[in-house]
């Protein structure tokens, strides 16, 4: 049993509020995750030559300055980190592949959670209110986030196997549900050349939708293929640079609810988890029916507007 939790802001004026809004969503679902968390947020960042790589150290505080001053040596003045306990955002011209080859070579105790454009993402053991304290979750700005608490039930309880999984840029996945054929579509993978990092279900699927999309699908159309592929029992919250989405497997036994204003589209594993929203009383609150895509885009025109689609 897991916990799922998202939030996407309609109103641009919200956007600063959206890490104040999220954390009760959070800690309120640690009762079905004690294990680990994580959330990924996307951020509006001021325009930059090169990708940011969400970064995680456990007790590196003091090493983050040494990294940066190294990094710049290959990346120049354009490198910066924005440093957060454990955590740190490294900003680097280099390519995904480079950065990581240079970590592994220089600083093997360094693992690189995400890489993009606008995500921002940070895991860790322990009870999701400890985590979100640890990282001031409530300060964090941005036009949507997702977020996970776990319960390990398939793989060990650590940072790489906490969610959200990453694969690609600005893409995240998030659980609630158990696969039953993760190898083989992990084998499938390896095939064609795609590595995985832990043993975790989630990753095979994240890393499955991932393919897909690098093959020419958009993210709804790689779910749509993924209903043939990928077995068992599954709810899925997904997030990319502009959208959220979401799907249940074609039993729906995993939980999930959406609630729907003018000023947000906001989704949680229970109902208690928005409860806490404002307007929420008002809002259109609905559970998501099996085996059908709802798709919500962040579109920037004046103030953000968000489309829905379900197929």
């Amino acid at each position: 049993m897991c916990g799922i939790v998202g939030l996407l802001i309609r109103r641009a004026e919200m956007r600063a509020s959206l890490g104040q809004l999220a954390v009760p969503m959070l800690d309120c679902m640690g009762d079905r995750g004690p294990d680990s968390a994580g959330l990924a947020v996307f951020e509006d960042r001021v325009e930059t030559t090169g990708l940011g790589f969400s970064l995680y150290c456990p007790g590196g505080e003091d090493d983050w300055d040494a990294l940066l001053e190294q990094h710049r040596q290959l990346g120049g003045d354009e490198v910066s980190l924005d440093v957060n306990a454990d955590n740190a955002l490294l900003t680097s011209p280099l390519s995904p592949l480079a950065v990581a080859e240079w970590l592994e070579r220089e600083w093997p105790g360094v693992d690189v959670l995400s890489a993009g454009s606008r995500i921002r993402l940070f895991k860790d053991e322990g009870h999701p209110r400890d985590i979100a304290s640890r990282y001031d979750f409530e300060s964090l700005v941005g036009t949507h986030l997702v977020g996970h608490t776990r319960m390990a039930t398939e793989s060990m309880v650590s940072p790489a196997h906490a969610h959200p999984f990453t694969a690609g840029e600005d893409f995240c996945l998030v659980h609630n549900g158990s696969l039953s054929n993760p190898n083989s579509v992990r084998r499938r993978l390896q095939r064609r050349g795609i590595a995985f990092q832990t043993d975790n279900d989630t990753e095979a699927g994240c890393r499955y939708l991932e393919w897909r999309m690098r093959e020419g699908d958009s993210l709804e159309e790689a779910i749509e293929a993924a209903f043939g592929e990928l077995d068992g029992f599954f709810t899925f919250l997904m997030a990319t640079a502009d959208k959220m989405v979401l799907v249940r497997d074609a039993f729906a036994c995993k939980p999930a609810v959406v609630a729907e204003t003018e000023d947000y589209v906001a989704v949680g594993s229970e109902f208690r988890a928005l409860a806490h929203l404002p307007g929420v009383a008002d809002a259109h609150v609905y559970e998501p029916s099996p085996q059908t895509i709802y798709s919500w885009s962040v579109v920037e025109a004046g103030s953000t507007q968000t489309t829905a689609v379900v197929s």
